[in-house]
């Protein structure tokens, strides 16, 4: 849980009032925005698409279905599940797939619709800026929901787990794509000492911004271990919940259903 019993929460190594994190954090996403995408490629040298492919894998997207891309930041997740849709057997025939993209920071969401242009599926993407704790959207309206590298941002992580249950159908599926901890001491140590030396120094060089950066490796290294992070899900109410490690457990692919 990122908030503490006294009212406090985490803000990377810094306590900070529970209820300034959210400020805080659109302030670390409104510097990153306009590089958002070209840092993610260099501090992953591009792996992050491959685990973001693999998060599509576990959402299997079909035609006719709605998901809830929350954190979603510039959209990659919402274009790749309903580009995925479209590659169905059945989807000549039946309802195309949507999604809607939640962020709690405009600036996000604006540099994704630049980067996305007018694709041929934009009129099946809806842009929402919202926090993940409180969503204005109805209960039981979404086949699917995913969030990539947002979570360990929310201050209340309980909430948010809480309303993406409240707003999936039953029979939906919830995804998170979050960093985790290795599989091994050593490997810990050694992706330790790349993130804490080598991102800053990017975001200083790439983004003119070293301070957020700096914020988001310290974020990585509090969330809670994976066990930890499941058992957060299961309180939230979502059954057959499991995990699975990618790159030795760099990141990890949590999931659950609504039952």
């Amino acid at each position: 849980m990122n908030e503490k019993n006294d009212g406090r929460a985490s803000f990377g190594y810094r306590e900070v009032d529970a209820g300034a994190k959210a400020g805080l954090v659109k302030g670390v996403f409104d510097s990153v925005a306009p590089n958002y995408d070209i840092m993610n490629d260099l501090m992953s040298a591009g792996v992050h698409r491959v685990w973001k492919a693999a998060l599509i894998d576990r959402l299997n997207p079909q035609p006719g279905e709605l998901l809830l891309d929350m954190a979603g930041g510039t959209g990659d997740i919402a274009d790749a599940f309903v580009a995925r849709a479209d590659t169905r057997p059945r989807a000549g025939d039946a309802t195309p797939a949507r999604a809607v993209i939640s962020d709690i920071n405009s600036e996000m969401l604006a540099a994704g619709r630049a980067r996305r242009g007018a694709p041929p599926r934009g009129d099946r993407i809806t842009l929402l800026c919202a926090n993940a704790e409180n969503l204005p959207l109805p209960a039981s309206c979404f086949d699917a929901y995913a969030i990539a590298f947002g979570i360990r941002n929310v201050t209340h992580i309980e909430k948010a787990l809480e309303e993406a249950r409240r707003v999936l159908k039953t029979g939906g599926r919830f995804c998170c794509l979050e960093f985790s901890h290795l599989e091994t001491e050593g490997l810990q140590k050694l992706y330790d000492l790349y993130s804490f030396n080598v991102i800053p120094r990017l975001g200083a060089a790439v983004a003119k911004d070293r301070e957020s950066y700096q914020y988001l490796v310290e974020s990585i290294r509090r969330f809670p271990a994976q066990d930890a992070f499941a058992a957060m899900i299961r309180e939230a109410g979502f059954a057959r919940v499991k995990y699975e490690n990618l790159s030795a457990g760099i990141v990890s692919i949590h999931s659950g259903w609504k039952i």
